[in-house]
């Protein structure tokens, strides 16, 4: 078992059911939290599975400059919500590669099912239909520049040819689970991509190697820290591999079953200040 005697320099949080509450909100007592966490010093990272736009305003209400892994790991982005003199940078990026995306463009249909196409900023789709549905009803409460666009085409595999290679995400969506693990049995065979599951409904699909846990290390290498010196927390199966990646892998107590037995420590509910649980246990 990985010792948690000793001072933490990075702490990464997931966002939808980890950070953030039932209202999409970050709490005050998870917010404080935080930032006490960054005036000991602490690198605090968010990473989500969200397109970087939709990431950067929830990010926005920890009020502080923070890198933001996005695209479960596709994007990696430092965010400065504070400086003017300073801008959004991106520090990482890796594409699906094209003959992926068209892939699973075709199963999709095979299956009866819509894909979405997240760019950095930009989810294209064929229909308006489940996430870019829940994205646009978002966008209503949103000032125009934290609004993720949105793009209904025609034809999907037009739209990849025309923007060469500017996808780092594809996403389903169905009720159906036998739908949604044929398909990403499927894709995974073709050797391109990895995939991974957000919430029971979905499955996302990113380059091969893509994943929040390499997203962290490449972070860790950045700031000249060892990994026995990051807490990552998260619920879902596409926080697994920063959980052990991690010198303390910390699961909510709302997380799936895979998480919970990966993880290294269960804290607090999302809706009960999990987080602020385990900033004030192991970092404060």
């Amino acid at each position: 078992m990985r010792t948690t005697e000793m001072k933490y320099k990075m702490l990464v949080m997931d966002m939808d059911y980890t950070l953030l509450n039932k209202q999409k909100e970050v709490s005050e007592r998870n917010k404080l939290a935080v930032q006490r966490a960054i005036e000991k010093g602490v690198h605090v990272v968010v990473a989500t599975g969200r397109i970087y736009t939709s990431a950067r305003v929830y990010g926005k209400l920890l009020g502080v400059n923070t890198p933001i892994i996005a695209s479960n790991g596709a994007i990696i982005r430092i965010a400065s919500f504070n400086d003017p003199v300073h801008f959004d940078k991106t520090i990482y990026r890796n594409n699906l590669k094209t003959e992926a995306i068209l892939e699973m463009i075709r199963l999709s249909h095979r299956y009866d099912l819509f894909c979405h196409l997240f760019s950095e900023d930009t989810i294209f789709a064929e229909k308006l239909a489940n996430i870019s549905k829940r994205y646009t009803e978002w966008n209503q409460f949103l000032n125009e520049a934290d609004r993720v666009k949105i793009r209904i085409v025609e034809d999907l595999a037009e739209a990849v040819t025309a923007e060469a290679g500017g996808f780092v995400k594809a996403v389903v969506v169905d009720e159906d689970s036998e739908k949604i693990s044929g398909i990403r049995n499927d894709i995974l065979k073709t050797g391109l991509v990895s995939a991974s599951q957000s919430l029971r409904d979905n499955v996302e699909v990113m380059n091969k190697d893509v994943s929040k846990g390499n997203a962290v290390k490449f972070l860790v290498d950045m700031y000249g820290i060892r990994r026995e010196e990051v807490i990552a927390i998260g619920d879902n199966e596409n926080d697994v591999s920063m959980i052990e990646y991690a010198g303390l892998g910390i699961a909510m107590e709302n997380a799936d079953e895979t998480l919970l037995k990966a993880a290294d420590f269960v804290t607090g509910h999302y809706e009960r200040d999990g987080v602020a649980d385990a900033i004030e246990r192991f970092i404060l």
